[in-house]
C-alpha cells in the first residue's frame, strides 16, 4: 500500500492455541496492548526528533 493505507486488521490466529490466562493468550496471538501500539507504530509515517517539550509549570505569588 507504499504507506497511503492505515487500515492493520488484527485477528486471532487461525491456529490451535494453549489454553491459558486471557492475558497470556492474547499476548501469543499479539492483540495485547504493547503488541497493538508495536503495530500502529510500525504503520504511522516516521516523525521528526523533536524537542520534548517540558511539563515543568512555575508559579510565582502574587502579592496581596
Amino acid at each position: 500500500d507504499g504507506g497511503k493505507v492505515r487500515v492493520r486488521t488484527l485477528t486471532l490466529p487461525d491456529s490451535y492455541q494453549d489454553h491459558d490466562t486471557p492475558e497470556r493468550m492474547y499476548a501469543e496471538a499479539g492483540l495485547d496492548a504493547a503488541s497493538i501500539v508495536k503495530v500502529v507504530e510500525g504503520v504511522l509515517p516516521a516523525r521528526p526528533e523533536t524537542k520534548a517539550a517540558s511539563n515543568v509549570v512555575s508559579v510565582a505569588r502574587r502579592q496581596r
